[in-house]
Order: C-alpha cells, then sequence, then structure tokens
C-alpha cells in the first residue's frame, strides 16, 4: 500500500502571497512587472515540483497563476491609425493572459505603447485565474513526467495543474469567440497556456529554442533549399554577418558574426521532424528557414505554432508540378490565388472563405524575382507565372481518374499544384501573419515530364539556390516595409484583438 496517499481535500491549495493589480503608464515598467509576477509564480511551482521530488511531505495541491495585463476605455471615439492593430473599438476592459514576458519583451512593450497611445489610458497588470501548468513552469526541455518518478504512486495531477487542452483552443483567432456577459473581451488572439502549448511543439518539431525564432519566415518542403541556406548563412557568418548577429542549427549550435566555425565543440543531433534554422538580427529582424517536409499536415502544424510567435511576414518556397503546357522546369510561380483541396483547415476555415493574395508581398516577390535574375518586362513574364495555385492532400493524385481534379484545376484556372502552398496562406490569413508563395515548377505530369532522378538532379542544381536567393531578397524588402505598410488591413476582421 502507498505511503504517500494525498491528505489533503480539493480545497487546501498552497499558492504563492496575492499580487496587488498595479497600473502603469510605462510600457516598459508594465512588462518588468509581468515579467516580475511571471518569474515568481513559476519559480513556486518548479521549487515546490524539486521538494516533492526529494521526499518532501505533500502539504496541499499547489497552484500559481499567469500574469495578465488589462485596459479599460470608456469612449467609441475612432482611433485615427493607419495600422491594422494597437487600439480596440469599442469602450469595455480588455484582457490577456502573458506567459514567457522576457521572451516576448519587445513585442508586449510594442503593443502596450501603441494601446497607451491610442486611448491614453494605463494598463494594469495583475493575476489572472488561468493556473500555469507544471510543464509550462518548467519550460523547453523539461522532462517533467521523468522527474515525477519520485513519487508516482501519487498522481502529478492531484498535485499540480497539468495542460488541460479543454481551455486550449483557437477561438478568439478564428473569431468564434464570445466572452460570457460581464467578463472581459480578448486583448491578444492567443492565450498564454496556447503560447506556451505552441512554444513546446516548437522546440520539439524543431530543435531549436522559441528565442531564437525570427520575425521573418521562408518555409520550404525540400532539404536542397536548407543546404543552400546554410552554405549562404555560414558564408555570411565567416564575413562578419552584415548586420545579422548569428546563426543557429538544429540542436541550438550557434555561429556567431565573424566566425566560421560554431561556439564550443556542438555535435550535431539527430534531425528533428522540421528542422528550423535562423540567421538573427537585434529585435528578432532575421530569418528563419523551415524544412516542413511535405503535406498539407505539416504546413498547418507548423504554421499553428510558428503564429504564436507574432511574426511579421512567412513566405513558401518549394517546389510544385506546373500544370500549363506553356511552363517550363524552372519557371516559377507567384500564387495570386489559392483552391484549397488540403482538407485540413475546414473546420477552422471553411473553403468558401477567400484567400486574398497581398498587395505588398506580391510586390516585393516579383521586384526579387526581376532583381536576382536580372528579366524584366516580357523576360520576366516569360519565366515567371502569375495565377491559381491549388493544394491537395493526395501526392499520387496521378494514379487515380484524373478527370476529377483536372477538370477542378482547369475551372480554377490553375497554373500549379503542391501540397503546402495553400495551407500556409491559408493560416497566415486565419492568424492576421502576411503571406506569399513563390513556386519552381519542377515537373509537368500532365504533359509527359515526370519527376526522375536524373532530371530532378540537374533541376535542383541549377535552380535551387537562384530560388532561395529571390526568397531572401523578397524577406529583406518586407523587412524593410514600415509596420503600416506591411501588416495590411485585409487580414482583419470586424471584431480584432488589438494585439497584433
Amino acid at each position: 500500500m502507498s505511503n504517500r496517499i494525498s491528505p489533503f481535500s480539493p480545497l487546501d491549495i498552497s499558492s504563492p502571497s496575492p499580487f496587488q493589480p498595479r497600473s502603469f503608464d510605462d510600457p516598459a515598467k508594465a512588462v518588468d512587472a509581468l515579467t516580475e509576477l511571471y518569474d515568481r509564480n513559476t519559480a513556486f511551482l518548479i521549487d515546490s515540483f524539486t521538494k516533492l521530488a526529494k521526499g518532501a511531505p505533500i502539504a496541499a495541491r499547489y497552484r500559481a497563476f499567469y500574469p495578465q495585463v488589462s485596459i479599460e476605455t470608456t469612449s467609441f471615439g475612432h482611433v485615427d491609425s493607419r495600422l491594422s492593430y494597437g487600439h480596440v473599438t469599442a469602450p469595455g476592459v480588455y484582457t490577456t493572459t502573458i506567459t514567457r514576458p522576457q521572451l516576448f519583451r519587445h513585442y508586449l512593450k510594442e503593443q502596450l505603447t501603441l494601446l497607451m497611445r491610442s486611448h491614453n489610458v494605463p494598463v494594469v497588470v495583475s493575476e489572472s485565474t488561468t493556473p500555469i501548468p507544471l510543464h509550462f513552469a518548467f519550460g523547453e526541455g523539461a522532462h517533467v513526467e521523468a522527474s515525477a518518478a519520485a513519487f508516482d504512486d501519487i498522481p502529478l495531477r492531484d498535485l499540480f495543474d497539468t495542460p488541460d487542452l479543454n481551455t486550449t483552443d483557437d477561438e478568439i483567432a478564428n473569431g468564434e469567440y464570445i466572452p460570457p456577459p460581464g467578463e472581459p473581451s480578448p486583448l491578444a488572439p492567443f492565450t498564454a497556456q496556447r503560447i506556451d502549448y505552441s512554444l513546446a511543439r516548437l522546440a520539439h518539431y524543431t530543435a531549436t529554442s522559441a528565442n531564437h525564432f525570427q520575425n521573418f519566415v521562408l518555409f520550404t518542403n525540400y532539404q536542397f533549399y536548407i543546404d543552400e541556406f546554410c552554405h549562404w548563412a555560414r558564408d555570411l557568418m565567416a564575413k562578419g554577418g552584415d548586420g545579422y548577429t548569428a546563426f543557429v542549427e538544429p540542436g541550438n549550435i550557434v555561429t556567431p558574426a565573424g566566425s566560421s566555425q560554431p561556439e564550443g565543440n556542438p555535435t550535431p543531433p539527430r534531425l528533428p521532424q522540421m528542422p528550423a534554422y535562423h540567421v538573427k538580427k537585434k529585435g528578432h529582424a532575421g530569418i528563419t528557414m523551415i524544412n516542413i517536409g511535405v503535406g498539407p499536415s505539416n504546413a498547418k502544424t507548423i504554421t499553428d505554432h510558428v503564429a504564436v510567435l507574432r511574426p511579421h511576414a512567412w513566405l513558401m518556397l518549394g517546389h510544385c508540378a506546373g500544370l500549363r503546357n506553356s511552363q517550363r522546369l524552372g519557371d516559377y510561380v507567384l500564387a495570386h490565388a489559392y483552391m484549397r483541396e488540403d482538407h485540413v483547415l475546414d473546420d477552422d476555415l471553411p473553403v468558401w472563405v477567400p484567400i486574398p493574395a497581398l498587395a505588398e508581398v506580391q510586390v516585393a516577390l516579383e521586384a526579387a524575382v526581376a532583381e536576382i535574375t536580372g528579366y524584366e518586362g516580357f523576360e520576366l513574364k516569360r519565366i515567371m507565372r502569375t495565377g491559381t495555385v491549388g493544394t491537395i492532400d493526395n501526392r499520387n493524385w496521378e494514379l487515380r481518374d484524373q478527370a476529377g481534379p483536372v477538370k477542378r484545376l482547369s475551372q480554377a484556372r490553375a497554373v500549379a499544384l503542391d501540397m503546402e502552398s495553400a495551407t500556409i496562406a491559408a493560416n497566415g490569413f486565419r492568424f492576421r501573419v502576411p503571406y506569399g508563395t513563390l513556386l519552381c515548377v519542377s515537373d509537368k505530369p500532365l504533359h509527359g515530364e515526370l519527376k526522375l532522378p536524373g532530371m530532378a538532379t540537374a533541376f535542383y542544381r541549377t535552380q535551387v539556390n537562384q530560388h532561395l536567393q529571390i526568397g531572401i531578397r523578397a524577406i529583406q524588402k518586407l523587412a524593410a516595409m514600415p509596420p503600416e505598410t506591411l501588416h495590411s488591413r485585409k487580414l482583419r476582421s470586424f471584431f480584432e484583438t488589438a494585439f497584433q
């Protein structure tokens, strides 16, 4: 029989001392207070768990809460702002729970500064009623369940709060959340627990810490692009960085600017499912590139999690099937519309919702193609088609009766087909992250040009580097834009959160 049966009732709760709400007119001091409260509460949980794991007697159930930040407005006055965020639309109380304030410090300061400027009101930092799950208090890389074996005769959930997927969802981002009567409206698109869940998943899928992720993201579906990105990044670091500060590879292997070798004597880890690589710049203004592999499920998974970091833009660079006989292998396709047959987002974003092309991103991509290839006018049109990209969830669609898919693709005026682009664009639309797609034609299955080993090798050798350089140049153009230009109001619905 167990000798550590929990002796307390459900009402016996041990928590840090109550935190008195504080009002701030200075956004930096507000973020300092959020950090102080978060650090105190997570330290309480970690310390309590550590003592129990070493055999200390159970005295209570241990609980600590996320910090939260709130504002209250009383005016319907119209905010004159070119920005698509940074203000609320109606009087009321608005609040959001906060996690990892040190990681999000720059973002939080920016959002709170905009709110104070828009509404001339202070922000209030307080303790929320949402418990911090023990696993999230430890942060990335912790093995809580393994450590809990020291007292596995008592369920962990009897002692600490654990992640609760019943309250971790995308209702706010999907525009489905309706506050109960008398409750505040959401201030941000994601709650603290939703963010913590994604931060843990990001570390798992990409083998890099969240603090390395940059605000401009390239997704690809082929390792060839990653190889070229690594070559470019290492050469950039060896030459001093040109404004970039470090190159980070899976396993958090860091090569600082000015060096041709990683710090220490790192041993590369086994590659994760979707490895991420980061060329860092101050203020997270650099470039992250992720090999998402093949398929819409991976595309949705990774963008679900990257979205909580609130990037400024993400682009898809990859291969596609060219659907027009006039196309040639190596031609580019700039997506200006998407035909969605990926099915993975149907419950979150119905297929009848149009996914518009974003002018700012389209212009940056087209200009980047012109600059890197040296073509313009008719010659540029000869190597790049603008049109509808279809995304499908069946890689071997050619082996089935083609009448159905080919008819739909023709009716949609599609010029290319892949398995990721529409998913990434749709999730960008859903999460208000500016998005774009530039693909390279690697085969033409409707016209007898299949992707075969010999053809593919020549194609990869001649086109991948150029395609990657176009993507990097486009990202640099987007990064140079002011926020009010890049963050399009097209992505905002009738009732939006104030945070980006």
